[in-house]
């Protein structure tokens, strides 16, 4: 199983920093509204190594079987190497290649309101976002919440893929 969840792991970790990192890496601006697709859907590609990484397991190592619990052992430890790799990505964005990443964010969710709310609405309700910000705003306070993200797709990733894949004598 060691091995099996290294290998697949080191996949996900890689393919999670990569993935996550292409627009930036590319210089591809990426506009915010379409930023959280792109992240989303490069966390569950990168979470992929996570039903090979237990298909592999059972055929190649377990002649065939695997029960719901293994396969979600071995698909969380695979998730949490993907996790590292977009919080790594994360970290690395936020404080070296865009230091001013949460105030950009900052802006663009203002002017968005903007747009919906009433002058008194938008005052209260950018307030409470500055203050969040402040609050919640640091790269690795951000870096942690990707690492949470991925691990809580991860386990539904193992969870399903464990459904699909268990096999018992």
């Amino acid at each position: 199983m060691k091995n099996t969840v290294i290998k697949y792991g080191l996949y996900a970790l890689l393919s999670g920093f990569i993935l996550f990192g292409l627009p930036f890496l590319f210089g591809m601006g990426v506009d915010f509204d379409y930023g959280e697709l792109i992240g989303y859907t490069s966390m569950i590609l990168s979470l992929l190594f996570v039903y090979f990484g237990i298909k592999h397991y059972r055929d190649k190592v377990n002649e065939g079987n695997v029960s719901l619990g293994k396969a979600i052992k071995i698909g969380m430890l695979i998730a949490l190497f993907s996790a590292v790799g977009v919080a790594l990505f994360d970290y690395i964005y936020t404080t070296q290649i865009n230091p001013d990443f949460a105030n950009e964010y900052l802006d663009y969710s203002i002017k968005k309101m903007e747009t919906t709310l009433s002058p008194e609405e938008l005052k209260i309700k950018s307030a409470e976002l500055k203050q969040q910000m402040e609050d919640y705003g640091s790269p690795t306070f951000m870096a942690i919440m990707m690492f949470a993200s991925v691990v809580i797709l991860g386990f539904v990733i193992s969870l399903i893929s464990g459904l699909i894949l268990q096999r018992k004598n």
